[in-house]
């Protein structure tokens, strides 16, 4: 004979740990045709309510998309109440050419500069430094510092850079960016919460305490995902297969999984006391925006306090 189901005497909150103290942060990428463009500004205004911390524009490899990353950042500086950023690299430029472009952006009103190694032109497997620009990213840092007091962010990668010696190298990297006047740092995507957690274990034991804000990508296409995982060194465990298992050619199932799973990755890190992520929305907004609105971000429940923070 069964027994009767326990009556539940305290009221349990739904979503289970909502985590209602979320800061965000979007990253876009610049349109190549008019057609990318009124997607990428129908996404801007979408999320624009969000008041995010700020908003990144990234920057094509060996320096492609130089003039439309400036165009975008420019435009979202002058067009909307948003914050900024601007992706630079070291690619394919001399120290004056980069430094050039850094003034640019400060004379026109850019305070905030994503500063990053780059990635090798198309047509090129391994990364050489200009014989005369910035050998690597520290050195991008420490001399935007001198241009002006630029906020910086830097990359890290929770499972390690791919083209990094040891993981041990690679945080030593993550040292130098940060003590060359880095700001904080912002993490390649990962899936789950383990990987960046196992990661601030060793940043924090290698004397870092510098913010550093977990990157989150929303599963747009996961066999893509999977491609560009492959060439990035991220890992994509077994259970996200299983999950997006039977969905490629159903975008609206999809869409729902997606969400589910990076609102729970970011309750599982907001449980170890992380509350800013850095979406990457790939111009979408929708999936982006439900994702904010499952962990609790209300446009009305915006202080002031909090958008100034």
């Amino acid at each position: 004979m069964s027994s009767a189901p326990k009556t539940v005497s305290a009221e349990l909150p739904f979503p289970a740990g909502a985590p209602r103290d979320l800061k965000v942060s979007f990253e876009f990428f610049p349109p190549k045709t008019e057609k990318m463009a009124e997607t990428l500004w129908a996404s801007i205004q979408r999320l624009e309510p969000l008041q995010p911390r700020f908003v990144s524009v990234t920057y094509g490899a060996g320096g492609s998309t130089r003039e439309r990353t400036h165009a975008t950042v420019v435009r979202i500086l002058k067009e909307t109440s948003l914050t900024p950023a601007a992706h630079l690299t070291c690619v394919n430029a001399t120290i004056e050419e980069v430094d050039a472009v850094a003034r640019e952006y400060w004379e026109a009103g850019v305070r905030h500069i994503v500063a990053l190694r780059g990635d090798p032109p198309d047509g090129e497997e391994a990364y050489q430094p200009h014989p005369n620009g910035y050998a690597y990213a520290a050195d991008l840092v420490a001399g935007l510092k001198k241009i002006a007091d630029f906020d910086i962010s830097v990359a890290a990668y929770p499972e390690g850079h791919p083209h990094a010696e040891s993981a041990e190298s690679d945080i030593d990297n993550l040292k130098r960016k940060l003590d060359a006047g880095a700001d904080r740092a912002i993490s390649q995507y990962f899936f789950g919460a383990e990987p960046f957690l196992r990661f601030m274990d060793r940043v924090r034991d290698a004397g870092i305490d510098a913010p550093v804000v977990p990157g989150i990508l929303p599963v747009q296409n996961f066999a893509q995902v999977v491609k560009f995982s492959e060439m990035s060194g991220t890992n994509v465990p077994g259970w996200m297969a299983e999950l997006f298992e039977g969905l490629d050619d159903d975008p609206d199932s999809r869409r729902l999984v997606a969400a589910t799973v990076a609102a729970e990755q970011c309750r599982q890190l907001h449980a170890q006391g992380i509350s800013d992520f850095h979406f990457y929305t790939l111009n979408r907004a929708d999936l982006t925006y439900a994702i904010a609105h499952i962990l609790g971000l209300r446009p009305q429940n915006l202080t002031t306090e909090a958008k100034d923070a």
